[in-house]
């Protein structure tokens, strides 16, 4: 299995509910996207994906998190946007662009603090 990954930043604000129903204070992170793409076998230019494509359509997809108050944001209207849910948002969005090696997404929005979530190939 071929695996590559290209990641890029964002800077946005958020506020989390709190198992007690509260809202946490609103604050916010740098945070560290990666995507993964993984394949068994490799394109006629002996790749997985291009990797300046990949990384610049990330790029594209959180250019609209970047300085923006997450939960303000459309996608994150029914559910709060956690790391776990901005993951499957940029996975999601990436798929949507045609990325079908896309294996994974992984968001930090702190130091030691990652969440991911994993698409089925």
């Amino acid at each position: 299995m071929y695996t590559v990954s290209v990641e890029t930043t964002f800077s946005a604000t958020h506020r989390v509910a709190l198992p007690t129903g509260a809202l946490e204070p609103l604050h916010g992170h740098d945070w560290r996207v990666r995507a993964i793409f993984s394949s068994d076998s490799l394109d006629d230019h002996g790749m997985v994906v291009d990797f300046c494509e990949a990384r610049s359509t990330l790029e594209q997809v959180v250019a609209d998190f970047h300085h923006a108050d997450l939960n303000s944001l459309a996608c994150f209207e029914n559910r709060g946007p956690t790391a776990e849910v901005v993951a499957r948002a940029i996975y999601d969005r990436l798929r949507e662009r045609g990325f079908k090696a896309l294996r994974e997404v992984e968001v930090a929005e702190a130091p030691g603090c990652l969440a991911a979530y994993r698409g089925v190939l």
